[in-house]
């Protein structure tokens, strides 16, 4: 059984923690409402612009000559993680790892026998995890976080494209938490390149008329490259926004573990207290007892 002094200096040492913990968890609930406002308006946004692409590209006739929607043999792959440059946020950063391996392994297995699978690591977090485990992680974006804006995520986009559109990938996927609530994050994966046309049921011609100026094929060049450089801006966004709910749960979480372990330590060093008072009566006993005696 440890001494008094052990089980009181491990009681101050628990209550230092979980003084942290709970600035912590206060510091990520001011971060997660201005993140959370972020994606809020960033959605109405790309949703529209995703549409309007869709709408154009589904009148152009030449829209299949556009360097971003070309279809190949997939020889080569690249997959963007996005992870947090910084830990303490439960398994937010190793789920996304995760579905990274999975997704590699189940859907690019010949691609990555032939070496031919690159990770892009947006977040200090997921290229650890990935090089750790033997991914080839050719480019780390790290410190976006700092200062987040569009700015500083358009060269990773602009990386990624480049690298497409030159033939040095084939396809390029992005992993990442999408925010829904303060405890709850869903895993996403989503192809980046080839841009695919999602047609929906709200864009029938019949209900989408527009004259075009300039053209259809004009328009969709100067906007899917954009759009595509949205795409992983709202992907940060949202992965920011779920870094902060990650932390903010998980702090919270260690805060009521930390108040639980204070009682039982205080607790043990109780019984450990009143046991030692109980031996020092017994001795104070026996010795009254053995001089009577004498």
């Amino acid at each position: 059984m440890p001494s008094l002094k052990e089980v009181r200096n491990r009681i101050v040492s628990v209550n230092s923690t979980q003084q942290i913990t709970k600035a912590m968890k206060m510091v990520s609930a001011a971060k997660l409402r201005r993140a959370t406002e972020a994606i809020t308006q960033m959605r109405p946004y790309s949703k529209k612009l995703t549409e309007m692409i869709a709408t154009v590209s589904s009148n152009a006739d030449g829209s299949d000559e556009n360097p971003y929607t070309v279809v190949r043999d997939i020889k080569k792959v690249l997959v963007i993680a996005v992870t947090s440059d910084r830990g303490l946020c439960g398994a937010f950063n190793a789920n996304v790892g995760k579905t990274v391996i999975n997704l590699i392994n189940e859907k690019y297995a010949s691609q990555q026998a032939s070496g031919n699978v690159e990770v892009m690591a947006i977040g200090k977090k997921g290229s650890e995890y990935l090089t750790r485990r033997g991914y080839i992680v050719t480019n780390q974006f790290a410190g976006i976080y700092a200062r987040l804006s569009f700015a500083a995520v358009r060269e990773a986009a602009e990386e990624a494209m480049k690298g497409f559109e030159n033939g040095k990938y084939d396809v390029v996927e992005v992993v990442y938490n999408q925010f829904k609530n303060v405890a709850t994050q869903v895993l996403t994966t989503e192809q980046l390149l080839p841009m695919v046309e999602k047609k929906s049921d709200l864009l029938k011609p019949s209900v989408v008329d527009y004259i075009f100026e300039p053209s259809e094929e004009e328009i969709i060049t100067e906007l899917m490259p954009k759009a595509l450089k949205l795409q992983v801006y709202k992907a940060v966004l949202e992965s920011n926004a779920s870094e902060h709910g990650a932390r903010m749960t998980a702090m919270d979480k260690a805060t009521d573990n930390a108040g639980e372990l204070i009682k039982e330590l205080k607790l043990q060093y109780n019984r450990s207290r009143q046991a030692a008072i109980t031996k020092e009566i017994l001795e104070i006993v026996g010795g009254a007892e053995a001089l009577a005696a004498a």
